[in-house]
């Protein structure tokens, strides 16, 4: 027993890096490839409808099922054999057969995929190919050859690994819907060595294919990118003037803010997984080694012209995309810097207006204090006269004497009562 133990997921970890071998291929021979993709929503859709739909075609030639959950086989279906990968936003299959028609390209290899089942497929076809390779002695009768099977204004030709085969292909789609490549490997060459090189012209083209699809939505994108940076240079415009409503130019600025971000939210992830698949073209590529041949361009030549100004419009647009977000939220930004100027501009002057306000109310509230003391007083003066004059009368006094000399009394009294009152309620 191990001294130590094991993480949970170490063996799956190791087993994930053997997951998906290269196939071993024996020239000559001949390929046939199919990548199915869902049109919307492909990573997240039902993975179980794809093993589904492969059990649907194993069972057609009864042969064994992959294990629930699998997401790669290898396995033979009749006189062929059949590989199926799964992919965060696609699926492949491949069929292997041994030697080559003398058609060149004879679709018979493909027809190997039920026309019932292609129908059925939960999905649309993204890419499929058709692989031909041969061995060849000398490579006197390739150039013949290629310039037979494709077209020669984008036909890309390289010998790869070493010199130990030559690849060829132009990237177009024949009659039957499907791209050619071409094998020309040495007898010397190895099975594991020719697989590998069919593999990776299966994976250039998947991924190339599935790269341009990024360029598809940054065309739909133009049109409405034009049109939103109009309305927010005009906006911007509108924020260095006097006329229109700042309000009005911020909930504008708001609105566009918002579809920038969505139409952000909405291609992140095509754009994203964009700039990894072209990643793993040039990859892919980098791995044959090409050399040029016969003075024809290479694959990497081929990419540069063709495909590399696709990807450049792609990481423009994005790049657009969110600076024209940045310049929304800067903007708004500022446009509610001047609101919040304004504001408190307006705030300043109403605290004024209520400071003055309550300058004449507080001159209002004494004078109206001293009228009070003085109405107060009046009545009184009268009570108290009332009361006092029939005690003084006996010593002569007036009524009207006593009343003046008790008045400042009393309105004294009155005064100091009212200042007492008033300190009581402050």
């Amino acid at each position: 027993m191990s001294p130590i133990a094991d993480h949970p997921l170490r063996y799956q970890l190791v087993n994930e890096l053997h997951a998906r071998p290269f196939p071993v291929l024996k020239g000559p021979c001949r390929a046939a490839y199919l990548a199915i993709k869902p049109a919307t929503d492909a990573a997240a859709r039902d993975r179980e409808l794809d093993r589904k739909h492969l059990a649907a075609l194993l069972d057609h030639y009864a042969a064994p099922h992959p294990e629930p959950g699998a997401t790669h086989y290898f396995g033979p279906i009749g006189k062929h054999f059949i590989k199926w990968e799964s992919h965060t936003e696609f699926v492949t299959y491949t069929i292997f057969g041994d030697g080559v028609a003398d058609r060149p390209f004879d679709a018979h290899t493909f027809s190997m995929f039920p026309e019932d089942w292609l129908r059925d497929a939960p999905g649309v076809r993204i890419t499929s190919a058709l692989i031909r390779v041969e061995l060849s002695e000398t490579a006197d009768d390739i150039p013949a050859k290629v310039d037979d099977w494709f077209v020669p204004e984008s036909l890309a030709v390289s010998r790869v690994l070493d010199d130990s085969a030559v690849v060829a292909g132009d990237f177009r789609l024949d009659a039957a819907g499907h791209i050619r490549f071409a094998v020309f490997a040495r007898p010397d060459t190895g099975s594991r060595r020719i697989g590998r090189i069919v593999q990776r012209l299966c994976e250039i083209e998947t991924y190339k294919t599935l790269s341009m699809l990024g360029w598809t939505r940054s065309r739909e994108l133009g049109p409405r990118m034009g049109a939103i940076d109009q309305q927010l240079s005009h906006l911007m415009g509108d924020m260095t003037g006097d006329t229109a409503r700042p309000e009005a130019t911020l909930k504008a600025l708001l609105g566009v803010s918002s579809e920038l971000e969505n139409i952000l939210a909405q291609t992140a992830f095509r754009f994203g997984a964009t700039g990894a698949y072209e990643a793993l073209v040039n990859q892919r590529i980098a791995i044959l080694r090409e050399q040029r041949y016969d003075g024809r361009q290479t694959f990497a030549e081929f990419m540069t012209r063709r495909f590399d100004p696709a990807m450049r419009t792609v990481k423009s647009t994005e790049a657009r995309l969110k600076t024209m977000s940045d310049r929304a939220l800067r903007a708004g930004d500022l446009l509610r810097t001047r609101v919040d100027v304004e504001r408190s501009a307006q705030n300043q002057t109403l605290l004024e207006s209520m400071d003055k306000r309550a300058d004449l109310q507080l001159r209002l509230q004494r004078t109206v204090e001293g009228l009070s003391v003085v109405a107060i007083s009046y009545y009184a003066v009268n009570l108290v006269t009332y009361m006092v004059y029939p005690l003084v009368e006996p010593t002569g006094l007036s009524k009207g004497m006593a009343t003046a000399l008790l008045t400042p009394l009393v309105i004294l009294g009155v005064w100091f009562m009212v200042r007492r009152v008033r300190k009581s309620l402050h």
